[in-house]
């Protein structure tokens, strides 16, 4: 079934000749991915399929095409012809269960009275429904009693209503019995098929709703980023904005043409801003809550680790013609040498000129920034925390010349070994040679030189930028001194005084910027 897209800005109708059983409709919020749905919805006619959750449990939204009459005209068909069931349902979701029920009567009575129709029973929609109902919720069961759909669970064998039942459990089954009245190869379309559904179920559902109606073809409209990327091998159509003097849409279809995963692509291609990738989860890493109000002009999206960062920042800036949006990325400094750092930087990956986000909470203008919010002595904070983290290091200094050695040691054995060998005896020729080649002691006593040398200068940015040491800013005793509990209290202090809009909010995102050398 090929689809006819709405016009682009040459208003040009392009054709989708994809043979994907889902399509995907995304794009940001005023970009016109709405009404390029209704279009779509308006121009396929009787082929088109719509299905809402907000219309079936609360009425149709104002700002949506309404749902094909299929299921209106058999509903009005069944109560007009019939005695047991009233005309006085307004809601879709009502409607569909009172036409579930009406075509299981008349199928019961259609059996009894024609004998070799029983013996080839062919099981009804509402049985296709309680199957799948009951594969996504196991422990719920639906019986059927005078009459009407009555639902009971595991703990509690005592018959309810539907109207008991929650929001998220009356939409899936609205979903599943919907879809099986969609006209054969139709298109079904799902406007935010995530709402009402948690999360957890959310892909279930659609997987056993998919599997219902292989005829079909379901197009989702939807700001799910993690519903949108477990469709594999849909077709993605990007709705970038709307001309609504001219009635056109400017969109691209995306099929496979990137590698980045599509959980980020997803989320990055609805946003307007260029996209800073960064280190840590997006739920617990202080990289998620710090760098989003650092960056305020960038969506900012945590990919987890360094090496995500880094491919994913070099694969969508290889696809800037076709998305037309910059991006960066920012990973810990850790113990890469100058010139490794001077090339991330090339490729627009941004490193620290301290050792990890920790230590850039503890540069000293943010310290006197913090201190000057806390109304403390901003001298005394800074001149008794610096001493603190000197002290600290000077105990520490040997151990971190040795992290920093197996750290160079382990990343030039990863680039020799990598080197094309003859056969096994150039590869052990070269091993034996290795250790003598690479010099891991030598490397030790010269950074035990340079660290002891920031010490005897007392050069508190020279350490933060070589110090590793996640446990530095409570050992600093720098919270305590601004009368706050831990070093959370401390980050929490910090991203209070950046969700202002006061002097010291400044202060700190000038320091920042300063430390990465950014180039915006």
């Amino acid at each position: 079934m090929n689809l006819i897209l709405p016009p682009d800005l040459s208003n040009h109708k392009r054709l989708l000749k994809s043979s994907d059983n889902q399509i995907i409709v995304v794009g940001a919020n005023g970009a016109g991915k709405t009404r390029f749905t209704n279009r779509l919805i308006e121009e396929l006619g009787e082929r088109a399929y719509r299905l809402s959750a907000l219309e079936a449990l609360y009425g149709t939204p104002a700002d949506s095409v309404p749902s094909p009459a299929l299921l209106d005209k058999l509903y009005h068909r069944l109560t007009t012809n019939s005695t047991l069931f009233a005309d006085d349902n307004r809601l879709m979701f009502d409607k569909l269960t009172t036409v579930l029920m009406g075509e299981e009567i008349s199928t019961l009575i259609s059996r009894k009275l024609d004998p070799k129709a029983s013996n080839s029973v062919k099981p009804t929609r509402l049985d296709l429904l309680i199957e799948a109902w009951q594969e996504i919720f196991p422990q719920n069961k639906i019986l059927i009693a005078n009459g009407q759909l009555q639902f009971a669970n595991d703990s509690d064998e005592t018959p309810f209503s539907g109207m008991k039942l929650s929001d998220g459990e009356k939409v899936v089954l609205y979903y599943i019995g919907a879809v099986l009245y969609a006209p054969e190869d139709s298109y079904i379309f799902v406007d935010n098929p995530g709402l009402f559904l948690h999360p957890t179920v959310t892909s279930t559902v659609w997987n056993r709703i998919e599997a219902m109606r292989h005829d079909c073809r379901f197009v989702y409209t939807t700001h799910d980023l993690e519903f949108a990327s477990s469709r594999s091998g849909s077709t993605v159509v990007w709705v970038r904005d709307y001309d609504a003097l001219n009635d056109r849409w400017d969109y691209d279809v995306l099929e496979g043409k990137s590698g980045i995963p599509d959980e980020v692509y997803l989320s990055i291609i609805g946003a307007r801003k260029p996209v800073l990738f960064i280190e840590g989860d997006s739920d617990h890493s202080i990289d998620s809550k710090f760098y989003p109000l650092i960056f305020r002009d960038f969506t900012v999206r945590s990919l987890g680790s360094c090496n995500k960062v880094i491919e994913s920042v070099r694969t969508f800036n290889d696809l800037n013609s076709f998305h037309h949006l910059d991006s960066y990325g920012i990973v810990d400094r850790d113990r890469r040498e100058e010139k490794e750092v001077e090339y991330l930087r090339r490729k627009k990956v941004l490193v620290p000129e301290v050792a990890e986000i920790e230590n850039l909470l503890m540069v000293e203008d943010i310290v006197r920034a913090v201190a000057r919010y806390r109304k403390c002595d901003e001298n005394t904070v800074f001149t008794e925390t610096r001493k603190a983290v000197m002290d600290y290091f000077r105990k520490e200094y040997k151990k971190q010349a040795l992290e920093h050695t197996r750290h160079r040691v382990k990343r030039t054995v990863e680039y020799r070994i990598d080197r094309r060998f003859a056969d096994i005896n150039k590869l052990e020729e070269h091993m034996v040679d290795l250790v003598n080649e690479i010099n891991p002691r030598g490397i030790y006593n010269a950074l035990c030189v340079e660290f002891t040398d920031l010490i005897k200068r007392a050069d508190y940015h020279g350490v933060l930028k070589v110090f590793n040491e996640k446990r530095m800013l409570g050992v600093s005793g720098l919270p305590h001194r601004l009368g706050l509990t831990s070093p959370d209290a401390y980050l929490r202090t910090i991203l209070h005084i950046l969700n202002s809009k006061n002097r010291e909010a400044a202060v700190i995102r000038k320091a920042v910027l300063k430390n990465f050398n950014a180039p915006f």
